[in-house]
């Protein structure tokens, strides 16, 4: 038996495999909330502001995207400066927190300051997550790589059961559930990890520059409400956006600063210097913002072109959680065949171009089982992506900063989204505006006749548009995977 060996993390092999179980049911925690969320997000605010809550039900969804967003670069730091355990347990019990005040929200207005909350605790959900995972199997060969591969199975099955979920819940009137349910889960993971976390102390003391991490949050809130305004609330041209543009970029370039002088930075500008997590950074941002384009965007013209249900669009999401699991499981066999970081990145992102391209072709009678085998090659490309980029930072980035490196990545990959929705929203906003002059795409459902169709074609060429763009994303993408370092060859073993 050797369950009770101890490994150099200070864990038994037992305390490793309970504590990547639990590694893997946060994964699940934070996906399911992401869909479920999504998915009942219409009887929700019907319930709650009858009257206006369809106007409010944006800041729904953004003020979780905004809170957690801001704090990720926090996190990575206190992960580096009080470990990593102490902020993953501290990360899921302000998601909890979070959670159980939604669950008795009485307006929208509470509603949304608790989804706040619960969006600080998210965003350390999954990235707090990889670093424990990294931490875990530290000093194993190939260790990270299968914890990374089992995390891409368990946010597919997340991605896959959390629309269904959520829908039950709206559908039955039990739409505070979907916020109850994170509840017990979340309580035994504080509990698990509390029992058999075990991860060496750290041997001198360090400062966290809350400064530079206020910088970054400015940053990131001001980058976020640029892509939500943007051409919505606000037009692009007036002096609201244009003044949030020129304090956002006053706080990036505050921020840049802030790092080149800070003792201890909280996203050290050294990191940059270091080929493999530069290259990381770009294209993981590249990543969000081509995600953005293929997941939004495809439930969109499902939507409006084709007349789906929003509850049954939800499903097209399966074919896409398929990929993803089916990546997880073969990634582990593919690198013991010599595949190596580059060879990932590269494949995934010409799957992804592949798929774009075919979703560019789409028409208003593309049969629908095509868009969930595009989805499908979406879900394998993005597998290919996302978990392999975060090892691959981690093994690179020097120990003292794991935590920051690893919170980078998804920090990278949110602002790419971000920027995003506001380029392919501009492309498809702009495109159809040019063809129906006065109508809305929202106002597409009240015509009839000639007009609907002309409407529905000239939408269709807008997202179209939508996806060749985000496919030649994937494409410079892949051009900028080539870039990565290939792997040494091993050094031949001497005899004694």
């Amino acid at each position: 038996m050797t369950t009770n060996v101890k490994t150099p993390t200070g864990m038994s092999e037992a305390q490793k495999g309970i504590g990547m179980i639990v590694c893997l049911a946060t994964i699940v925690l934070a996906v399911l909330d992401q869909n479920i969320v999504s998915a009942a997000a219409v009887p929700i605010v019907r319930e709650l502001d009858p009257v206006h809550g369809m106007e409010r039900m944006p800041w729904l969804i953004s003020a979780f995207a905004l809170a957690s967003t801001a704090a990720l670069p926090l996190y990575g730091k206190l992960c580096d400066v009080l470990g990593a355990k102490r902020v993953f347990i501290g990360a899921v019990g302000v998601f909890l927190a979070g959670s159980a005040l939604c669950g008795i929200a009485q307006d929208m207005g509470q509603l949304i300051a608790f989804r706040a909350l619960q969006g600080i605790g998210g965003g350390g959900l999954m990235s707090v997550t990889m670093v424990v995972i990294a931490r875990i199997k530290e000093g194993e060969a190939g260790g990270s790589g299968r914890g990374g591969s089992m995390g891409g199975i368990f946010a597919g099955v997340g991605m896959s059961v959390g629309p269904f979920i959520g829908g039950l819940f709206a559908d039955a009137g039990n739409w505070r559930w979907i916020f109850y349910i994170n509840i017990p889960l979340g309580v035994l993971i504080i509990a698990a990890a509390a029992l058999v976390l075990r991860f060496p102390r750290h041997s001198s003391a360090h400062k966290v520059d809350f400064l530079g991490a206020g910088l970054a949050a400015a940053f990131a809130s001001g980058l976020l409400l640029i892509t939500e305004w943007g051409g919505d609330e606000y037009a692009w041209s007036s002096p609201v956006v244009l003044g949030l543009i020129a304090a956002t970029l006053a706080m990036l370039g505050l921020f840049i600063w802030r790092q080149a002088v800070a003792a201890e930075p909280i996203l050290p500008l050294k990191l940059f210097t270091i080929r493999v997590v530069r290259l990381g950074f770009a294209v993981q941002g590249l990543v969000g913002l081509a995600m953005m384009g293929s997941i939004v965007y495809v439930m969109t013209y499902l939507m409006v072109a084709r007349g789906v249900a929003s509850s049954s669009a939800g499903t097209f999401m399966i074919p896409m959680a398929i990929g993803l699991t089916a990546v997880g499981l073969l990634s582990g066999r593919l690198a013991a065949k010599g595949w190596s970081t580059r060879t990932f990145l590269v494949s995934g992102s010409l799957f992804n171009t592949v798929a774009l391209l075919l979703l560019g072709m789409s028409g208003t009678g593309t049969s629908l089982w095509a868009i969930r085998g595009e989805m499908l090659l979406i879900g394998i490309g993005f597998g290919q992506l996302i978990g392999i980029l975060i090892m691959a930072v981690q093994d690179a980035a020097p120990r003292e900063h794991l935590g920051v490196a690893t919170t980078g990545v998804r920090f990278f990959q949110t602002l790419g989204g971000s920027l995003g929705a506001a380029i392919f929203g501009s492309v498809m906003v702009r495109l159809y505006s040019a063809e129906v002059p006065g109508t809305s795409i929202n106002g597409i459902a009240r015509l009839a006749g000639d007009a609907r169709d002309h409407a529905v074609a000239s939408f269709v060429s807008a997202v179209d548009a939508v996806f060749f763009t985000a496919a030649a994303v994937c494409l410079l993408t892949a051009l900028i995977a080539l870039r990565f370092p290939t792997p040494k060859p091993a050094e031949p073993v001497l005899a004694a």
